[in-house]
């Protein structure tokens, strides 16, 4: 019972409903991999969000841990790249897919450490593993001679939102703040669309040139340059309805992103789209 029952508080946190917890369900159930995406850097896929390895001199950094449940395959693939031990784990944002690893982590001596709003949610939410060490605007760890940076560039998919830049690879982990799929802006933990774009455009002020999303296959700095505008796209076609005076329900109804791909439809992401009339009608 101990998965069914970290779903479901996964869905209450965030608002969700069955369709959702369908899904998130089915996503427990993926067995994990290991890729290598560049020199010491693996990334984790399978059940919950994208897991980033770094193996340095002296122990490895890791970004996001997924689900609870996970954390034993995690360690398990981690000891086919390595025999060095966990130093640091950093969350990208709260969501239980993504930090449901922490407790186990901290209780095998590893430092979790992410923005305060990951803490704040996270307690808020009744989740495990709040991270002890936080930041507010950025934080750098240092295992040997390799160092992870981690960012906060504004809101967008919550208001915790970090990057994880590995500078000596020119390779950033974005967490949620970009997929492969219709983005889901988290209202009730301080998400954004209206600001979203900016964000990214933050975010490309860094230096790199691979980007691991928070699900789905690695990309590249174009495919991110692509998503961001997207995201404008969307903002700027809810900006238009909403200058046409249109109800929420209409706006539900009427804003439609599928030439681009995304499909609000259904699931999670749907459930967004009515707090996204209220932001942009400044009822948020």
């Amino acid at each position: 019972m101990r998965a069914k029952a970290g779903i479901i508080a996964i869905a209450a946190a965030v608002g969700i409903g069955a369709a959702a917890l369908t899904a998130l369900t089915q996503q427990q159930a993926q067995p994990l991999t290991a890729e290598e995406v560049a020199d010491g850097l693996y990334i984790i896929v399978g059940s919950g969000g994208n897991v980033a390895v770094r193996v340095a001199g002296g122990g490895v950094i890791v970004v996001d841990d997924k689900f609870e449940q996970n954390y034993d395959e995690i360690m398990e693939r981690i000891g086919e790249v390595t025999d060095l031990p966990v130093r640091y784990v950093i969350n990208t944002h709260h969501h239980g897919d993504h930090s449901g690893g922490n407790a186990r982590f901290l209780a095998a001596d590893a430092q979790v450490i992410g923005h305060e709003n990951v803490r704040a949610n996270i307690i808020r939410g009744n989740q495990a593993g709040p991270p002890p060490v936080v930041f507010s605007e950025s934080a750098t760890v240092h295992v040997g001679d390799v160092r992870a940076e981690a960012h906060h560039l504004g809101r967008g998919h919550t208001n915790g939102d970090s990057v994880i830049l590995f500078p000596d690879l020119g390779v950033v982990h974005m967490g949620d703040l970009f997929v492969g799929a219709a983005p889901f802006m988290d209202y009730g933990n301080g998400g954004s669309g209206a600001e979203w774009a900016q964000t990214i455009d933050n975010v490309l002020e860094l230096e790199f040139e691979t980007v691991i999303p928070g699900h789905g296959a690695v990309m590249t700095r174009a495919d991110l340059m692509a998503f961001r505008d997207n995201i404008e796209t969307m903002i700027e076609r809810g900006r238009t309805l909403v200058s046409e005076g249109v109800s929420q329900d209409e706006f539900v109804e009427q804003l439609d992103v599928s030439d681009i791909g995304w499909d609000y439809s259904g699931g999670f992401a749907a459930s967004s789209i009515p707090n996204l009339y209220d932001e942009l009608s400044g009822g948020e």
